[in-house]
């Protein structure tokens, strides 16, 4: 494990309130490079998706079923804001789809100096989601054949939220520890 004092952090944890964001497009390891992130900084970890699933007392396949995607998007614009004024230095992975609606891109890097857009190449993506189509209501139905331009699709229309990230990590061939390891290092 590498020490805080490595990249000069203890003044940035001292800090009050203070977030770390992940974004990137589902797959691209929000919650597993969270995880381990806040692991290695003393801090806890936050799934925007869990915490909506908890407030609401549903999953969000069930919300979008039954009260549709604009009532989700709302409320995930509302859970978002409640997250960011929690009076707590937390990491939080977004849901691949927040950073594009209600204006939350910009609430995000307008709170924090530490928005990370988690960047996996269209094989990256195809190769890790064929593994999960099954927990992924989005592409559950979606043929083998049409998911690399279903994701292609995806990436194009949502690239111009998450490139508004104020850093890029690539994900490629890295392990969580090692995208882990970068972000620390963009800390300091």
């Amino acid at each position: 494990m590498i020490s805080l004092n490595s990249f000069g952090i203890d003044s940035f944890l001292q800090k009050k309130e203070m977030k770390i964001i992940l974004v990137g497009y589902m797959g691209s390891g929000k919650s597993a490079v969270g995880m381990c992130l806040a692991k290695s900084l003393g801090m806890n970890f936050l799934d925007l998706d869990a915490y909506i699933e908890k407030e609401l007392n549903t999953t969000i396949s069930e919300i979008f079923k039954s009260k549709g995607e604009l009532y989700f998007r709302r409320k995930e614009h509302e859970y978002l804001q409640q997250v960011l004024r929690q009076d707590e230095s937390l990491v939080v992975g977004t849901g691949g789809g927040t950073p594009c609606y209600s204006g939350n891109m910009k609430l995000l890097a307008d709170t924090t100096p530490y928005v990370f857009y988690l960047k996996v190449s269209i094989s990256g993506l195809l190769s890790r989601l064929q593994k999960e189509k099954e927990q992924r209501p989005l592409i559950s139905d979606i043929s083998d054949e049409d998911l690399p331009e279903f994701i292609g699709k995806h990436l194009f229309e949502r690239n111009p939220f998450y490139t508004m990230a104020h850093h890029t990590i690539v994900c490629d061939d890295k392990t969580i520890s090692e995208i882990s390891e970068e972000i620390e290092g963009l800390l300091a």
